[in-house]
């Protein structure tokens, strides 16, 4: 996935966000301080890789990196702003979720929006749990089913996150595989 792709959607994130003002426009970190780790995801660069993403790939990683961030925030992180300010972070996290999903609905992308609330609701619980294998398998699987479209198998994965959490995790991991393993 490309580090390339998501740093430009961060960028058009952060650009939102600077023309909205306020307190969000004002956490926000210089553009060159933007520094993503060895191990981020690329989340929005796999949703926009997906035959449903075709000739929207941007607002498609665009879309995804402000709902992640949006839960980075949650966590007391994020790639964009200054996460100093556990109130802010979590306002500022509600904002980025509503950013994705609301962009998404404008374009009466459903699927998309009902894919990410899947996810916004398994890293609640993930978090409550304190899993971290769980949230990023819930984001995985997130991305690949904006990207290549859901399954039953992967509906039923995401049905047991409420049944045992830590088995649910690889269930979620081998849902998303094998969604990207499917030509549409």
């Amino acid at each position: 996935m490309s580090a390339e792709q998501t740093r430009i959607a961060l960028s058009s994130v952060a650009a939102q966000l600077s023309e909205a003002g306020g307190l969000l426009a004002e956490a926000l970190i210089a553009s060159d301080a933007v520094k993503l780790a060895a191990d981020d995801p690329a989340l929005g660069a796999l949703a926009a890789t997906g035959p449903l993403s075709a000739g929207r790939e941007a607002q498609i990683a665009l879309v995804v990196e402000a709902v992640y961030e949006g839960f980075l925030l949650h966590g007391g992180s994020s790639r964009i702003l200054n996460a100093n300010d556990d109130e802010l972070n979590i306002l500022a996290g509600d904002r980025l979720y509503a950013l994705g999903l609301a962009e998404l609905a404008a374009v009466g992308d459903l699927d998309s929006v009902r894919e990410l609330a899947d996810v916004i609701a398994i890293c609640a619980q993930a978090r409550a749990l304190n899993d971290r294998a769980l949230a990023g398998a819930a984001w995985q699987l997130g991305a690949s089913a904006i990207g290549w479209g859901s399954s039953p198998e992967a509906e039923q994965a995401k049905d047991a996150v409420c049944g045992d959490a830590s088995a649910a995790a690889a269930a979620l991991i081998v849902a998303a595989r094998q969604l990207r393993a499917v030509e549409a």
